[in-house]
This record gives structure tokens, sequence and C-alpha cells, in this order.
């Protein structure tokens, strides 16, 4: 941070942040509740991200303390939109006279949202 950075005022947006960091910090063992409560009342009264400097000096950053997650997946596949599909099956059902694509589709549903639930429990 250069001395410019370091001499802007925080807002209150800035204080909550960091004393939320300082609460994970507390919260994995890294700062006895003493230790926690002297640097949260530090937090709230800095002026400055001169001021928060010293309260953190001593603590891992947070891009330290994120645990390394896995490769991500390929998230451009949201699901089908409910009520167009829901509609292309209505009319299909009106026109084709057979009332099975309305079953079909949310049987579909049914399994496709099992497994969504079933993925994000693990």
């Amino acid at each position: 941070m250069s001395r410019e950075q370091a001499r802007l005022r925080i807002s209150d947006a800035d204080r909550e942040q960091a004393a939320s960091d300082l609460s994970e910090h507390y919260a994995v063992g890294r700062l006895s509740h003493d230790e926690h409560a002297e640097r949260l009342d530090a937090v709230w009264t800095a002026r400055t991200y001169a001021d928060l400097a010293p309260i953190f000096e001593d603590l891992p950053s947070r891009a330290a303390t994120t645990p390394a997650r896995g490769p991500r997946r390929d998230r451009r596949w949201r699901g089908v939109p409910f009520l167009p599909v829901a509609a292309l099956l209505i009319v299909l059902s009106v026109v084709t006279h057979l009332p099975f694509w309305i079953l079909i589709f949310f049987v579909g549903c049914g399994l496709f949202g099992r497994r969504s639930r079933m993925h994000r429990a693990y």
C-alpha cells in the first residue's frame, strides 16, 4: 500500500469488513478473547487505512487463509426454464392428443431436481 493510500480515510463498510476478518481469526483460534476485543475497539476507532494496518500485521492475509477449492465445474448449465418448457409440452400434448408429454416433464423435473439437491449436499 502506498503512502497516499495509507492516508485515505476508511468507510464504515471497511470497518465492518475488518471486524468480520478479525472475527474469522478469532473463530479459528488465532486470537484470544481479550485480543479480539482489543483489536475490535481499534478497528472501530480507526480513521485511515494506516490505522488498520497494525491491527492485522501479525495475522495471515485473507488470501493465505482461504482454503484452495477444487476445479470449478462448468456453471453455464443453469437448467431449463420451467414455464417455457411447460408451455411447449402443453402445446405438444394438445396438438398430438397425447398427455404423456406433461407426465414426462414432471418426472424429468423430479429426477433432475433430486439429482441437483443430492449433489449440493456433498
